[in-house]
């Protein structure tokens, strides 16, 4: 398994901070230096499109009393495993990624299947902004502004049949402009999915984006699934396909190794992975001697999801 922990070290003693800084301030910089061919260099894997603003409403369904990580924390230290399997592979390796134009396809037992333009879906609902945590399984988290919408009001555009009881993402599968998806372990295209009624549920969120612009290639852009309560793998990122189906679809960490990655995910600190402990998680960016803290139940959304799982035995469904 090439999924590990990670040490417990601040993204910045990873990745060059400078990398990562917003592109109009250094392209500024650069230029009343006289080194602007320098700066394309060293931003190219910051793509032009992540200046992007999207017209946002607060959300009332954002957590309240959290601290968003930065955006440098958040752009820089991630999973990706189609763009390399360090923490700071994606953010290097995703810049060539061509979110645009972008289409996602709707199949399986819907009434008709369709196709959807990354510019449709933008615009199918006010964008909101959602203050979500995010909670990782090798047990580090983050808090992240997400720009979307509830994934349900795509759903109801779908008209899935009564007989679709699941809903499954398909990430795009492309070697040429994902360079590590052939040496990854993993086997393309990344597929996740959820129960028809945990897709509907108003905290899952659509999603295009973060701070208020759309999301660099290395969080997943140009639209991505974002569910709050479960393990963050199981929010698929670059989505070009939805599937509705009869039975539960095979999922891509599932299928690799059953026994560390359930179907459902659910944060749950009472079921350690096999390898390390889920009772506590690092906080990305938080100060060194105050980023453990203790993993909630449900990443903290119980109150909302709990009912979900009603009658479930979730140390055999996790």
């Amino acid at each position: 398994m090439l999924i590990r922990k990670p040490a417990d070290i601040p993204s910045s003693e990873i990745t060059p901070k400078a990398v990562y800084q917003n592109r109009r301030q250094f392209m500024a910089t650069a230029a009343a230096a006289g080194a602007v061919a320098f700066a394309g260099n060293l931003l190219s894997p910051l793509r032009a499109e992540a200046e992007t603003k999207l017209t946002t409403v607060k959300s009332p369904l954002s957590t309240p009393g959290v601290t968003p990580t930065s955006y440098n924390d958040i752009t820089s230290y991630n999973n990706y495993y189609e763009f390399g399997t360090d923490k700071g592979d994606p953010s290097r390796n995703a810049g060539k990624l061509k979110t645009y134009p972008w289409t996602v396809s709707v199949e399986g037992l819907v009434k008709t299947k369709k196709t959807f333009g990354i510019e449709d879906l933008i615009k199918l609902r006010p964008q909101e902004e959602r203050v979500y945590r995010f909670r990782c399984v090798e047990a580090w988290s983050m808090v992240i502004p997400w720009v979307g919408y509830s994934l349900s009001e795509f759903i109801n555009l779908c008209d899935p049949l009564p007989s679709a009881k699941y809903v499954q993402f398909l990430s795009l599968d492309d070697p040429k402009q994902m360079p590590e998806i052939g040496e990854s372990g993993i086997h393309p295209p990344y597929s996740e999915g959820l129960r028809m009624d945990e897709a509907m549920h108003p905290l899952t969120l659509l999603t295009f984006g973060l701070y208020g612009q759309t999301l660099p290639n290395q969080d997943g852009a140009p639209v991505r699934v974002v569910v709050p309560w479960k393990y963050g793998f199981k929010s698929g990122k670059a989505i070009v396909k939805v599937k509705f189906v009869a039975k539960q679809p095979a999922t891509t960490w599932n299928d690799l190794a059953p026994n560390e990655y359930g179907f459902y995910s659910n944060v749950n600190p009472n079921v350690d992975h096999p390898r390390w402990s889920q009772k506590t998680e690092r906080v990305i960016g938080a100060p060194i001697f105050h980023q453990r803290q203790a993993t909630l139940m449900f990443n903290g959304y119980g109150d909302q999801v709990a009912s979900l799982y009603n009658g479930m035995d979730l140390k055999k469904y996790y």
